[in-house]
């Protein structure tokens, strides 16, 4: 659902001047401010929770049904168990603002959304289209995978500079890919470390991405509806020990599912230098544990398992040959979405 003139609804707690007084510097703008909360406001009033862990999700429990939603501006995204609540929410909603009701989301920040009864598709083919044409890679032959085996790169390079803004803008726009596209984790952290200072071999390491996406335009996650409440939390985590040439830290690698359905992936250099490769897993581990906290917001017992073969998480701590890649990505998720 769409809010109608979201800015206007939302009621100003102080004087606000159409020029700013001399001397006064805006620390932020008060329309946007007062809508959130006035939004916040009706939302808690209705009997939604917000998430202690993500401000933008709600949650209201009625009568043993869960409502969720999204909230982004003035865009809202709602789900739950029973069809009777959300019209319900609709209603309240409708009769306290002017509103849209856009039906099922198609497109939602540039993610793809197609749902088919249990199942839930998305993709961002449109966005890495726009990517590869502002990129001029358009048209170009298509690579197995997005980063080479065993490749090392240094921010010290004797390469000749390329221009950083438009190196930092499709790195940027990767990283945002990175949203639907966790097979591309790892390749694209990994050229985000030469932002400050990139060279074309740099540049070669993106293209390589590139390539790799235009052959690869239609994958996506693909979400299957879950049989009960009980579905496991399974998290998989990984390290490549003093992988990075600069100041050889490790790079950790965590991944988990909900059930059998991909909820949260992460490829990121560690903090501190691992001594070890054992002290690297150690330090993949406790981020990764972490995380799951953040998920649950409940005290947990951790099960540990030791796992070699079924590594999931490999994929986001190294560049992979094809053969092990293509079984990693269709593994974790990713596949193509016709």
């Amino acid at each position: 659902m769409d809010v109608k003139t979201a800015f206007l609804n939302g009621e100003l707690g102080e004087e606000v001047y159409v020029a700013k007084p001399q001397g006064f510097t805006d620390s932020g703008g008060s329309a946007p401010r007062a809508w959130n909360k006035k939004l916040d406001g009706v939302l808690s009033s209705l009997g939604f929770e917000r998430a202690p862990s993500e401000h933008a999700v709600y949650t209201r429990q009625h009568g043993g049904k869960r409502l969720l939603l999204g909230v982004y501006v003035d865009d809202l995204i709602i789900t739950g168990s029973c069809d009777m609540e959300i019209t319900r929410f609709k209603e309240e909603m409708s009769s306290r603002f002017s509103m849209s009701d856009l039906g099922l989301p198609k497109l939602y920040l540039g993610i793809e959304v197609d749902q088919t009864p249990g199942v839930i598709t998305l993709k961002q083919s449109t966005f890495a289209k726009k990517l590869l044409e502002k990129s001029g890679m358009a048209g170009c032959n298509p690579a197995h995978v997005p980063i080479e085996p065993r490749l090392k790169l240094s921010t010290v390079s004797p390469n000749l500079p390329v221009d950083i803004t438009m190196y930092r803008s499709i790195v940027g726009s990767l990283r945002y890919l990175v949203h639907t596209r966790p097979d591309i984790s790892f390749a694209v952290v990994f050229v985000s470390r030469f932002m400050e200072a990139p060279t074309t071999e740099h540049l070669s390491a993106v293209k390589q991405i590139l390539r790799y996406i235009a052959g690869t335009l239609n994958f996506g996650c693909t979400y299957n509806a879950c049989k009960d409440d009980a579905e496991p939390l399974i998290g998989f985590s990984d390290a490549d020990h003093a992988g990075d040439v600069d100041d050889r830290k490790s790079t950790t690698g965590s991944l988990f599912f909900y059930g059998r359905c991909p909820i949260s992936w992460q490829s990121q250099k560690q903090k501190s230098t691992a001594l070890s490769s054992c002290q690297a897993e150690y330090m993949a581990a406790s981020t990764t544990s972490c995380q799951q906290y953040s998920f649950a917001r409940i005290p947990f017992s951790i099960t540990v398992e030791f796992i070699t073969a079924d590594q999931l998480a490999d994929i986001f701590t190294k560049g992979l040959g094809r053969v092990k890649f293509q079984e990693l990505r269709e593994r974790i998720g990713v596949i193509d979405i016709k």
